[in-house]
Protein backbone atom coordinates (compact mmCIF):
# COMPACT_ATOMS: atom_id res chain seq x y z
CA UNK A 1 0.00 0.00 0.00
CA UNK A 2 1.21 3.69 -0.96
CA UNK A 3 0.25 7.08 -0.34
CA UNK A 4 1.43 10.69 -0.80
CA UNK A 5 1.99 12.97 1.74
CA UNK A 6 1.62 16.77 0.87
CA UNK A 7 2.60 19.59 2.74
CA UNK A 8 2.48 23.31 1.84
CA UNK A 9 5.70 25.15 1.73
CA UNK A 10 8.01 27.90 0.96
CA UNK A 11 5.37 30.33 2.41
CA UNK A 12 7.88 32.49 4.42
CA UNK A 13 7.68 36.39 3.10
CA UNK A 14 10.32 38.60 3.96
CA UNK A 15 11.23 38.56 7.52
CA UNK A 16 7.67 36.84 8.21
CA UNK A 17 8.88 33.44 8.59
CA UNK A 18 6.20 30.55 8.27
CA UNK A 19 6.47 27.01 9.38
CA UNK A 20 9.65 25.00 9.53
CA UNK A 21 10.20 23.68 5.97
CA UNK A 22 13.80 21.99 6.64
CA UNK A 23 12.96 19.76 9.45
CA UNK A 24 9.42 19.24 7.57
CA UNK A 25 10.31 17.88 4.10
CA UNK A 26 12.46 14.85 5.10
CA UNK A 27 9.34 13.15 5.61
CA UNK A 28 6.70 14.12 3.03
CA UNK A 29 6.88 13.11 -0.82
CA UNK A 30 5.32 16.52 -2.42
CA UNK A 31 5.58 19.57 -1.59
CA UNK A 32 3.06 22.53 -2.48
CA UNK A 33 5.15 25.70 -2.87
CA UNK A 34 3.64 29.30 -2.74
CA UNK A 35 4.01 31.28 -5.55
CA UNK A 36 3.97 34.74 -4.46
CA UNK A 37 0.51 35.65 -4.14
CA UNK A 38 -0.43 34.57 -0.32
CA UNK A 39 3.13 34.23 0.82
CA UNK A 40 6.44 33.22 -0.72
CA UNK A 41 8.89 36.13 -1.49
CA UNK A 42 11.43 34.91 -4.55
CA UNK A 43 14.22 33.85 -2.95
CA UNK A 44 12.24 31.69 -0.42
CA UNK A 45 10.73 29.69 -3.55
CA UNK A 46 13.75 29.18 -4.74
CA UNK A 47 15.47 27.85 -1.20
CA UNK A 48 12.00 25.74 -0.98
CA UNK A 49 12.64 24.59 -4.62
CA UNK A 50 16.22 23.25 -3.89
CA UNK A 51 15.25 21.86 -0.95
CA UNK A 52 12.64 19.49 -2.44
CA UNK A 53 14.78 18.47 -5.65
CA UNK A 54 17.66 17.82 -2.52
CA UNK A 55 15.52 15.07 -1.06
CA UNK A 56 13.37 13.52 -3.95
CA UNK A 57 10.27 15.47 -3.09
CA UNK A 58 7.85 16.38 -6.03
CA UNK A 59 7.40 19.93 -6.49
CA UNK A 60 4.43 21.30 -6.97
CA UNK A 61 2.73 25.01 -7.76
CA UNK A 62 0.52 26.59 -4.60
CA UNK A 63 -1.63 29.17 -6.48
CA UNK A 64 -4.14 31.70 -4.22
CA UNK A 65 -5.97 34.63 -4.70
CA UNK A 66 -3.76 37.66 -4.60
CA UNK A 67 -4.10 38.34 -0.85
CA UNK A 68 -0.68 38.56 0.57
CA UNK A 69 -2.45 40.31 3.70
CA UNK A 70 -4.61 37.56 4.41
CA UNK A 71 -2.30 34.91 3.69
CA UNK A 72 -4.92 33.73 0.54
CA UNK A 73 -7.66 32.56 3.32
CA UNK A 74 -10.16 35.35 1.89
CA UNK A 75 -12.43 34.64 -0.57
CA UNK A 76 -12.39 37.01 -3.88
CA UNK A 77 -14.99 37.30 -6.83
CA UNK A 78 -12.88 37.14 -9.70
CA UNK A 79 -13.57 37.18 -13.64
CA UNK A 80 -12.82 33.64 -15.39
CA UNK A 81 -10.34 35.51 -17.54
CA UNK A 82 -9.14 37.09 -13.90
CA UNK A 83 -8.84 33.69 -12.50
CA UNK A 84 -6.93 32.26 -15.62
CA UNK A 85 -4.51 34.73 -15.79
CA UNK A 86 -3.80 34.48 -11.80
CA UNK A 87 -3.41 31.10 -12.40
CA UNK A 88 -1.06 31.47 -15.67
CA UNK A 89 0.94 33.74 -13.33
CA UNK A 90 1.79 31.57 -10.37
CA UNK A 91 1.89 28.28 -12.14
CA UNK A 92 4.27 29.30 -15.04
CA UNK A 93 6.88 31.35 -12.72
CA UNK A 94 7.00 28.09 -10.57
CA UNK A 95 7.57 25.66 -13.63
CA UNK A 96 9.83 28.36 -15.02
CA UNK A 97 11.81 28.83 -11.99
CA UNK A 98 11.82 24.56 -11.44
CA UNK A 99 12.84 23.68 -14.51
CA UNK A 100 15.97 26.16 -14.57
CA UNK A 101 16.89 24.50 -11.17
CA UNK A 102 16.61 21.28 -13.25
CA UNK A 103 13.97 19.92 -11.31
CA UNK A 104 10.25 19.13 -13.37
CA UNK A 105 6.89 20.46 -12.03
CA UNK A 106 4.68 17.85 -11.23
CA UNK A 107 1.02 19.10 -9.83
CA UNK A 108 -0.88 21.99 -8.76
CA UNK A 109 -2.64 22.46 -5.30
CA UNK A 110 -4.57 25.49 -5.24
CA UNK A 111 -3.80 27.03 -1.99
CA UNK A 112 -6.69 28.69 0.84
CA UNK A 113 -9.78 30.07 0.08
CA UNK A 114 -8.94 29.37 -3.42
CA UNK A 115 -9.37 25.74 -3.12
CA UNK A 116 -12.11 26.23 -0.96
CA UNK A 117 -14.03 28.03 -3.78
CA UNK A 118 -12.99 25.54 -6.27
CA UNK A 119 -14.15 22.91 -4.36
CA UNK A 120 -17.56 24.03 -4.08
CA UNK A 121 -17.86 25.48 -7.45
CA UNK A 122 -18.03 23.65 -10.87
CA UNK A 123 -17.22 26.74 -12.55
CA UNK A 124 -14.13 28.03 -10.35
CA UNK A 125 -12.69 24.40 -10.30
CA UNK A 126 -13.22 24.22 -14.40
CA UNK A 127 -11.12 27.67 -15.13
CA UNK A 128 -8.46 26.21 -12.73
CA UNK A 129 -8.34 22.41 -14.83
CA UNK A 130 -8.51 24.04 -18.05
CA UNK A 131 -5.07 26.66 -17.02
CA UNK A 132 -3.51 23.73 -15.93
CA UNK A 133 -3.59 22.03 -19.00
CA UNK A 134 -2.85 25.01 -21.13
CA UNK A 135 0.33 25.18 -19.24
CA UNK A 136 1.50 21.36 -19.28
CA UNK A 137 -1.49 18.85 -19.74
CA UNK A 138 0.85 16.27 -17.61
CA UNK A 139 0.50 18.53 -14.47
CA UNK A 140 -1.36 16.91 -12.29
CA UNK A 141 -4.41 19.03 -10.07
CA UNK A 142 -4.55 18.24 -6.20
CA UNK A 143 -8.19 17.70 -5.56
CA UNK A 144 -10.67 17.81 -2.13
CA UNK A 145 -11.98 14.40 -2.27
CA UNK A 146 -15.81 14.16 -3.77
CA UNK A 147 -15.64 18.07 -4.81
CA UNK A 148 -16.18 20.11 -7.98
CA UNK A 149 -12.79 19.96 -8.07
CA UNK A 150 -12.46 16.09 -9.21
CA UNK A 151 -15.13 16.69 -11.73
CA UNK A 152 -13.63 19.28 -13.39
CA UNK A 153 -10.43 17.82 -13.77
CA UNK A 154 -11.95 14.74 -14.67
CA UNK A 155 -13.99 16.35 -17.21
CA UNK A 156 -11.08 18.49 -18.56
CA UNK A 157 -8.83 15.35 -18.95
CA UNK A 158 -6.52 16.02 -16.81
CA UNK A 159 -4.53 13.00 -14.51
CA UNK A 160 -5.61 14.51 -10.54
CA UNK A 161 -5.45 13.23 -7.00
CA UNK A 162 -7.93 12.81 -4.42
CA UNK A 163 -6.72 14.49 -1.39
CA UNK A 164 -7.98 14.17 2.40
CA UNK A 165 -6.72 16.64 5.47
CA UNK A 166 -5.10 14.92 8.65
CA UNK A 167 -5.42 17.85 10.79
CA UNK A 168 -8.56 19.54 9.27
CA UNK A 169 -12.75 18.50 10.19
CA UNK A 170 -14.70 17.71 7.83
CA UNK A 171 -18.64 18.42 7.05
CA UNK A 172 -21.23 16.03 6.49
CA UNK A 173 -21.11 16.62 3.11
CA UNK A 174 -17.25 15.88 2.65
CA UNK A 175 -16.12 19.99 3.23
CA UNK A 176 -13.68 21.19 5.39
CA UNK A 177 -14.96 22.76 8.02
CA UNK A 178 -14.67 26.47 7.99
CA UNK A 179 -11.11 27.33 10.56
CA UNK A 180 -13.17 30.66 12.22
CA UNK A 181 -15.46 27.22 13.49
CA UNK A 182 -14.52 25.69 16.97
CA UNK A 183 -12.63 22.38 16.54
CA UNK A 184 -12.15 23.18 12.62
CA UNK A 185 -8.19 22.89 13.11
CA UNK A 186 -7.28 19.68 14.82
CA UNK A 187 -3.99 19.67 17.10
CA UNK A 188 -4.35 16.26 19.02
CA UNK A 189 -1.39 14.39 17.90
CA UNK A 190 -2.88 10.97 18.81
CA UNK A 191 -6.11 11.75 16.97
CA UNK A 192 -4.34 13.14 13.57
CA UNK A 193 -2.62 9.75 13.22
CA UNK A 194 -5.32 7.79 13.73
CA UNK A 195 -7.49 9.61 11.06
CA UNK A 196 -4.77 9.28 8.73
CA UNK A 197 -4.42 5.27 9.18
CA UNK A 198 -8.30 5.31 9.11
CA UNK A 199 -8.12 7.62 6.26
CA UNK A 200 -5.53 5.22 4.37
CA UNK A 201 -6.93 1.79 5.52
CA UNK A 202 -10.35 2.14 5.69
CA UNK A 203 -11.27 5.32 3.49
CA UNK A 204 -13.38 6.45 5.75
CA UNK A 205 -13.27 9.44 8.41
CA UNK A 206 -15.23 11.19 11.11
CA UNK A 207 -17.27 14.68 10.61
CA UNK A 208 -17.28 16.92 13.41
CA UNK A 209 -20.97 16.13 14.18
CA UNK A 210 -19.16 12.54 14.81
CA UNK A 211 -20.88 10.65 11.74
CA UNK A 212 -18.12 8.85 9.51
CA UNK A 213 -18.04 9.03 6.08
CA UNK A 214 -16.07 7.70 3.21
CA UNK A 215 -12.90 9.44 1.74
CA UNK A 216 -10.72 8.76 -0.96
CA UNK A 217 -7.35 9.81 0.15
CA UNK A 218 -4.93 9.75 -2.26
CA UNK A 219 -2.48 12.29 -0.95
CA UNK A 220 -3.21 13.80 2.81
CA UNK A 221 -2.12 17.05 3.46
CA UNK A 222 -0.26 17.56 6.66
CA UNK A 223 -0.18 21.72 7.17
CA UNK A 224 3.28 22.82 7.95
CA UNK A 225 2.90 26.42 9.38
CA UNK A 226 2.78 25.66 12.81
CA UNK A 227 5.12 24.66 15.60
CA UNK A 228 4.05 20.99 16.03
CA UNK A 229 4.17 20.10 12.33
CA UNK A 230 8.04 18.96 12.60
CA UNK A 231 7.35 16.05 14.94
CA UNK A 232 3.45 15.13 13.31
CA UNK A 233 4.70 14.53 10.11
CA UNK A 234 8.07 12.72 11.90
CA UNK A 235 5.32 10.77 13.96
CA UNK A 236 3.28 10.27 10.84
CA UNK A 237 6.22 8.96 8.84
CA UNK A 238 7.57 6.72 11.11
CA UNK A 239 3.94 5.01 11.89
CA UNK A 240 2.87 4.41 8.48
CA UNK A 241 6.13 3.21 7.42
CA UNK A 242 6.25 0.77 10.33
CA UNK A 243 2.88 -0.71 9.18
CA UNK A 244 4.19 -1.20 5.73
CA UNK A 245 2.37 1.78 3.88
CA UNK A 246 4.57 3.08 1.64
CA UNK A 247 4.77 6.94 1.40
CA UNK A 248 5.77 8.00 -2.57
Amino acid sequence: MTVDINCDMGESYGEAVVGNDSAVMPFISSANIACGFHGGDPLTIEKTICLALKYGVSVGAHPSYNDLKGFGRRPMHLSKAELRSAILYQVGALKSMTETLGGKLIHVKPHGALYNSASADYEISRVIAETIKEIDPSLKMICLSQSKMIDAAHDVGIPYSSEAFADRAYNEDGSLVSRDTPGAVITDEEKIVERVLLMITEGVVETLSGRVIEIQADTICIHGDNEQAPKLVKTIYNELTERGIHIR
